[in-house]
């Protein structure tokens, strides 16, 4: 659901209809970065979907956690192919282990980003536990965090492709982000490597900004040049 007012309206009803509805949750610990997450796989009838979001923090049965809490994560639960409650419970275990992997994986290489981030940007690199960032990725995130090195103004987050537990672990990568520049680099690439590669693409879209913006400002000169008091009327 792009729209996340709508998704959190949906979550809020979800919540309330407990009848129809169903939640486990799934605590993954001893992260690097975020230390500790817990997966929501919340079921709706009506929906016909076992939606997952992932919170900060370690939430047990009966916690009570906020939609501004939740972040959606496109890869859902398919247990249909299950024939009994048996089959259901390890295509449950196979997939949730599934998201458990993806989740300490990218948290364990977005770490060893940091090092990389804080050299190449000459700054300090803060961690950004916000579920919404200041910037467009061209990508589903993945964790609800992310490195911000902000004198360059560069985010640098996890990012997950959408598709089904059910075909295992979805694919992910790490994308950059600065303003309106953004691109996403496979999860074992080296950061270094991607991080210069990064900046040079950051530098040459800086670079074509400023001549669309010098054409434009010489053209608009010439156009005020030709408006003078003997400028012909059209037609």
């Amino acid at each position: 659901m792009d729209n996340r007012e709508h998704a959190d309206d949906i979550l809020r009803r979800a919540l309330l209809d407990k009848e129809a509805t169903a939640a486990v949750a799934l605590r993954v610990a001893g992260l690097p970065l975020c230390e500790q997450l817990t997966v929501v796989f919340h079921g709706r009838r009506d929906l016909g979907t076992i939606q997952t979001y992932v919170a900060h923090g370690g939430r047990g049965a009966g916690s009570a956690v906020g939609p501004d809490e939740l972040l959606r994560v496109p890869c859902d639960l398919d247990l249909a192919a299950a024939e009994d409650r048996e089959e259901a419970e390890q295509l449950y275990a196979e997939q949730a282990a599934a998201m458990r992997d993806a989740l300490v994986g990218a948290d364990t290489v977005l770490d060893i980003w940091r090092e990389p981030l804080q050299d190449l940007a000459h700054s300090h690199v803060e961690i950004d536990r916000r579920l919404v960032l200041d910037v467009d990725l061209p990508a589903h995130r993945l964790l609800p965090a992310a490195l911000v090195a902000p004198e360059k103004r560069i985010v640098v987050t996890a990012v997950c492709g959408a598709r089904p537990l059910a075909e295992g672990r979805p694919p992910m990568g790490i994308v950059c982000a600065q303003q309106d520049v953004a691109r996403v680099y496979p999860l074992p690439d080296d950061p270094e490597r991607c991080l210069e590669d990064f900046l040079e693409q950051a530098a040459e879209h800086a670079r074509r900004a400023g001549e669309r913006l010098a054409h434009q400002e010489v053209s608009v000169e010439r156009f005020l040049e030709l408006s003078g008091d003997d400028f012909p009327q059209a037609g």
